[in-house]
């Protein structure tokens, strides 16, 4: 199904209980009581324990993710990194995690490097990109000891050459010109893309980069989009690469898409990559390092969203309204993204109902006719594979406190990013003085 469509109402019990349960993070189960139990602990006893809405991480799921993909691309292609492109789950606890799972990181700002620098990520595994780097960010960077700067245009030469002391290692991100099948605000690699140098502006950084004292040119960078769910992109986009020269190094981005409803059939890792390296094969010097820089498709699934049932308006449609929405979801309202949804202690089956938030706009939905049994006020409603991106578009909408993260681990909870107050959303206000 393509992003942006909202699909037909479905009928009650349409979707099997097991298919459901597929879509949380691996061993998710009901038990003998009926409750949805993910990481060995009941959801609804998360819900007691830290509040709704709240976000919630399997960690055991996260890092066979992360070990997958780099056993998986290591295995195809010897000479190899993984980075994780952290804009999908910006948390200090996910950089760690990760980190310590043998991938490197992709930052795109200074608040990203951050976070990666206080997860203690070694520098030199830290890869910063971005089409406006600031002359502060860069600075960050190069005095944090960052392993590769992603130039994207001539600016960020001439920032290089100012603030680099030393020398630095750089990519140049290039525009394959390749449109993939996703929502348009998540395609990055067409003709007009604000991202990367075409190929005549990339031969002239690619002279001046070999001419220079400071920066060291290890190869390029390419990004096509994320939530793509076809592998011919890739290997058309690998075989453009080729056209911008040989190098050593070749990031090919990442992108690949996550699986969130019932009828998405996205490329498993092992597709995802048997496209890129055997495009890179037919097209790559062999002895060139490979980059990939998974985001969405790598913590997704990880990560589920809970919320309590506020009220329960009943009617054509039913609306059930629940404690979060677009503040702690932005992907519906943006990218008409589809969420499927369960109630915590009664999974599966029931009527088709309209799953919307607490904030005061008509797009603020969770979901559209999905299928629900007999929600009550009070009740907890988990919504799966909201590991990517809902943390990082979290927002104050009508004054929301954004919610806490929690990692769980073979029935242990913990709290890795505590739940905003009120104070929090006060404490950058000044006192506004006027003399009379």
């Amino acid at each position: 199904m393509t992003i942006g469509q909202t699909p037909p109402t479905r009928a009650a019990n349409a979707d099997t209980t097991a298919a459901l349960i597929d879509l949380f993070p691996e061993g998710a189960y009901v038990d003998g009581d009926g409750q949805l139990v993910v990481a060995g602990l009941r959801v609804n006893d998360i819900a007691e324990r830290f509040g709704t809405p709240a976000y919630v991480f399997d960690e055991n799921s996260l890092l066979r993710q992360a070990i997958r993909m780099r056993e998986a691309l290591t295995s195809r292609w010897p000479r190899s990194k993984v980075m994780f492109a952290s804009k999908a789950f910006p948390s200090v606890a996910a950089y760690r995690t990760l980190a310590n799972a043998g991938l490197g990181v992709d930052v795109a700002g200074g608040g990203e490097l951050a976070a990666a620098l206080a997860a203690d990520v070694p520098p030199e595994r830290i890869l910063l990109h971005g089409n406006a780097k600031t002359s502060e960010e860069i600075r960050l960077a190069v005095e944090a000891g960052v392993g590769t700067v992603v130039i994207d245009n001539f600016d960020d030469i001439d920032k290089l050459e100012q603030i680099v002391p030393d020398t630095q290692d750089v990519l140049i991100r290039v525009l394959p010109n390749i449109a993939a099948d996703t929502h348009e605000a998540m395609a990055t690699g067409q003709r007009g893309s604000k991202f990367g140098m075409v190929k005549a502006d990339a031969d002239v950084a690619v002279s001046r980069l070999r001419n220079s004292e400071r920066l060291n040119l290890r190869g390029l960078h390419m990004h096509i989009g994320s939530q793509i769910c076809d592998t011919a992109p890739y290997s058309e986009a690998v075989k453009a690469l080729a056209e911008f020269g040989e190098f050593d190094v070749y990031d090919v981005g990442g992108g690949l898409g996550a699986r969130y409803t019932y009828s998405d059939n996205p490329p498993s890792v092992e597709e995802w990559l048997d496209a890129l390296t055997g495009a890179a094969r037919q097209y790559l010097p062999a002895d060139a390092e490979l980059m990939i820089e998974p985001g969405r498709s790598l913590v997704a699934r990880s990560g589920y969203t809970i919320y309590r049932v506020v009220s329960v308006k009943h009617g054509e449609p039913t609306f059930v309204a629940v404690d979060g929405g677009m503040g702690d979801n932005l992907d519906v309202a943006l990218y008409g993204q589809r969420f499927e949804a369960t109630l915590a202690h009664r999974v599966g089956g029931g009527a088709p109902v309209e799953l919307v938030g607490r904030h005061c706009e008509s797009g603020d939905r969770l979901s559209a006719g999905v299928a629900l049994s007999e929600p009550r006020v009070g009740d907890v409603i988990a919504v799966p594979v909201t590991g990517a991106y809902c943390i990082t578009m979290a927002n104050n909408y009508n004054g929301a406190r954004r919610p806490p993260i929690v990692f769980c681990r073979d029935g242990d909870a913990q709290l890795v990013v505590r739940r905003e107050t009120y104070d929090d959303l006060l404490r950058r206000e000044q006192t506004l003085v006027r003399e009379r």
